[in-house]
């Protein structure tokens, strides 16, 4: 008797894609009990403990709203860890003075600040504001008004890299898709 040891698929053309096995997929659900969604948001079962549930989205919202993270502790353990981790992330605590120096709603970049700040118009100035600004520099710092000043070049290539940066931010704000 003979053995067979081929597939099915053997020959020209292929039937399925290289690589490719017919065993299942292994889909780990939701640890939700009565859930039948995929569990792919990994949530800590409990303060530095390394074990995870993995929810469903929704249920990992619903999870992390009540979550907290100095649950069972008491007052002194809570200070001390709130002092230990506050100490080990000064650099970034300090740094977030810098990221809402915007025009207060957080909207703009730190490049766009620095665009901005080039054209000299404030930072909630709207994009007919910047575009004025952005002609009358580049009308009085252009090669060909100034042929001899280094400076004033220098000065036309940043205005136009600016404006550029500023351009490209306001058509990605008011970037919409097509309907067909």
């Amino acid at each position: 008797m003979a053995r067979n040891n081929r597939s099915n698929d053997w020959g020209f053309p292929r039937w399925r894609e290289y690589g490719s096995s017919r065993e299942a997929q292994s889909v780990r659900l939701c640890d939700r009990h009565g859930c039948t969604n995929p569990g792919n948001c990994p949530a800590p079962k409990s303060p530095n403990n390394p074990d995870r549930w993995y929810f469903c989205q929704d249920h990992a919202a619903e999870y992390n709203k009540g979550w907290d993270y100095f649950q069972g502790l008491d007052a002194e353990e809570r200070d001390r860890r709130t002092h230990d981790e506050a100490r080990t992330s000064a650099g970034y605590t300090a740094s977030a003075y810098y990221g809402w120096t915007t025009s207060g709603d957080g909207s703009r970049s730190r490049e766009e600040m620095r665009a901005l700040d080039i054209l000299g118009v404030e930072p909630d100035a709207d994009f007919e504001t910047i575009k004025r600004s952005w002609r009358q520099l580049a009308k009085e710092n252009h090669p060909d008004v100034r042929p001899d000043d280094a400076d004033a070049a220098t000065r036309f290539h940043a205005v136009q890299a600016a404006y550029e940066v500023l351009r490209t931010a306001e058509e990605r704000r008011t970037w919409r898709p097509t309907s067909k």
